[in-house]
């Protein structure tokens, strides 16, 4: 047999690091649950035209074709990069059943055929949560989703992350409010500040957009307004600038970075970056980026704000807002800098050991009156010596060996400390730490239960 070579893009994580991302998920899950967000999970294909942008196919989707399909047949479908597009395609479909605002969160897999890189990986989860409404929805749904996210990441033991806000409307009143014609591409040039210096950027704006050197000044003061608070809005003002859209974008970030410094705690900054656009042919308020400390590398780890247009169906428009984040773009560069990792491999916590081949009735039945009250358990593969026995236990890192004794008793072992104890099955119950896999973490905060 020839050799086995990973496939780049595509991680494999293995049981102990598969845990962690389980108990992440879960946790991000029940998080979006406390909040009232109903769970989906769309398909993995839509058709071409629908993945397709600007009725261009993106190299970046990966198509499905049949092997036995004729030599000359075109692919009609593609994996989705995103969830956002099978979600609105959902809304579509689903309009008649779904009652409005409809609150959805998902956690699923996305593939997308881009140069692999850290962080970035042609198979990938993510977790989105978003509400939608039905021609209308109000702004204040701005402020609880972001408000939701930061939730759920502050309770992930993962270094501190930053969220960083913004609203379109601010940035294009506030060029609008200049005089400056295209802010579209005004927003374009100022983005590159980033990768190039500030002079650079001004001479772009002048030349490129046709501001004047005043506008551009203007502009890169603007950009470099990145403030923990609503004390933003007292800095633009000073600028001069006067715009109706400007004062209603003022106004949204304002309350989405109060209204999420209110749940943020010491996991999560808040903070207003003036400089973040993201979206141009996309997002009409807010915006937001999410950073991870240390990991500035990998850029945002998740994004995203609101939409006026998720979908429409020539009669009924649905507006939306949601954030995005990215597991795997998040967990799998931690786990391999060792940063979290699961506390076993295996999700049982006990090994129920055995005698003699002959008393494998007696173990089974051990373990079935465990698992009748939901404590995961084994029994061991073979009746080995004893000391085998619990270092088999060990090399999985179930904490707890079972022996059923001659009488019929039982004791328990927790082989990490050597005490033994004796025991019913059907009443023990191992500490709440022990019950399932937890994630460990560097990170100064409390595991995940």
């Amino acid at each position: 047999m020839s050799k086995i070579s990973p496939l780049s893009g595509f991680p494999e994580l293995l049981p102990a690091q598969r845990a962690v991302e389980r108990e992440v998920i879960a946790s991000l899950s029940r998080t979006f649950e406390l909040h009232g967000f109903a769970n989906i999970e769309t398909r993995v294909v839509e058709p071409i035209d629908r993945l397709a942008k600007g009725g261009e196919v993106d190299k970046e989707i990966y198509v499905l074709q049949r092997i036995a399909a004729e030599p000359d047949a075109k692919a009609d479908l593609g994996l989705h990069f995103d969830l956002t597009v099978p979600f609105a395609r959902y809304v579509l479909e689903h309009a008649g059943h779904l009652e409005f605002p409809f609150r959805r969160f998902q956690v699923q897999p996305a593939w997308r055929g881009e140069r692999p890189q850290e962080g970035r990986y042609r198979q990938f989860t993510q977790a989105d949560v978003d509400i939608v409404g039905r021609d209308d929805l109000p702004f204040h749904h701005d402020v609880e989703v972001m408000s939701v996210m930061v939730d759920a990441l502050a309770r992930l033991p993962i270094p501190r992350v930053s969220f960083q806000f913004n609203n379109r409307k601010l940035i294009q009143g506030f060029y609008r409010g200049l005089g400056i014609d295209d802010v579209t591409d005004a927003i374009r040039v100022i983005d590159k500040l980033d990768k190039l210096p500030a002079d650079e950027v001004a001479r772009m704006l002048v030349e490129r957009v046709g501001t004047t050197p005043e506008q551009a000044e203007r502009c890169l003061e603007l950009a470099t307004i990145r403030v923990p608070d609503s004390s933003f809005v007292e800095r633009v003002r000073a600028l001069g600038v006067t715009d109706e859209l400007l004062d209603q974008g003022l106004e949204e970030l304002a309350a989405v970075v109060e209204g999420c410094r209110a749940v943020a705690g010491d996991r999560v900054a808040v903070e207003a970056n003036l400089r973040i656009a993201r979206g141009l042919d996309y997002y009409t308020g807010t915006v937001v980026e999410i950073f991870m400390d240390g990991y500035e590398r990998l850029k945002s780890v998740g994004g995203g704000g609101r939409y006026d247009a998720l979908a429409s169906d020539g009669r009924t428009t649905y507006p939306g807002v949601g954030v995005s984040f990215g597991v795997s773009r998040t967990l799998v560069p931690l786990i391999a800098d060792g940063v979290l990792a699961g506390s076993r491999p295996v999700p049982s916590a006990v090994l129920v050991a055995l005698n003699t081949e002959e008393d494998r009735a007696s173990s089974t039945g051990v373990a079935a009156a465990l698992r009748s009250r939901d404590i995961p358990c084994e029994v061991a593969p073979s009746p080995a010596k004893f000391g085998k026995q619990i270092r088999f236990a060990e090399r999985r890192g179930i904490p707890y060996v079972w022996f059923v004794q001659a009488d019929g008793t039982s004791q328990v072992k927790d082989i990490r400390t050597g005490d033994q104890v004796e025991a019913d099955p059907s009443t023990w119950t191992p500490p709440e730490a022990d019950l399932r896999p937890t994630v460990i973490s560097t990170v100064e905060i409390e595991e995940i239960q």
